[in-house]
């Protein structure tokens, strides 16, 4: 009797704590049709997650190497699709001008076609890193799980202040559509 009784309760257990540390697939649109995505994001006033990304010149960036500032996490797909690379310029222009801010600009897109994009685009004022090589995109519940797309990163911006905590998060309802940018721009100000 209390073999079979312990054996349910931490079968009980074990479910439990499953429960409470699974993710939850989170829906999106890409052109109007529903996609999932890995996860929801990381929630307003909580630490953000911390994160490996691999630069231009392949060396890996972490959340850590930008201790201090304010961030603007630009996630999206591929720098070579006209939403993302527009994404990319709007916030070159205009959030990169924000004091003690730094835009980081996150895709799938190895580096040397993010390095290729910049060039050609004249683009200085934002840092490109891929997630080709890391989790990014499962620990911020970025990554698309189904489509054509999958594997790839849903369209996101989170704001971190310089204490490492969430100040800002949007999910973009339809990954063909660009973000809020100045939602984005008056989470830093504020």
């Amino acid at each position: 009797m209390y073999p079979k009784l312990i054996f349910s309760a931490l079968l009980f257990v074990s479910v439990f704590i499953f429960a409470q540390n699974a993710k939850t697939a989170n829906t999106v649109l890409m052109g109007g049709k529903p996609v999932q995505t890995y996860a929801k994001l990381p929630a307003v006033n909580k630490p953000a997650p911390k994160f490996t990304l691999t630069d231009v010149t392949m060396k890996d960036q972490t959340l850590d190497s930008y201790k201090g500032k304010y961030l603007i996490l630009n996630i999206f797909p591929s720098v070579d699709t006209g939403v993302c690379s527009a994404s990319v310029r709007h916030f070159n222009e205009d959030a990169a001008n924000i004091p003690n801010t730094v835009v980081l600009c996150i895709s799938k897109d190895l580096p040397f076609a993010q390095k290729r994009f910049c060039g050609a685009e004249g683009i200085k004022n934002v840092v490109m890193l891929s997630d080709f090589r890391s989790d990014f995109g499962k620990t911020y519940g970025v990554e698309i799980t189904d489509s054509a797309m999958k594997g790839l990163l849903s369209r996101a911006v989170v704001v971190i202040d310089p204490s490492g905590k969430i100040i800002y998060e949007e999910q973009v309802a339809d990954i063909s559509h660009e973000p809020n940018y100045e939602a984005a721009i008056k989470a830093v100000k504020n």
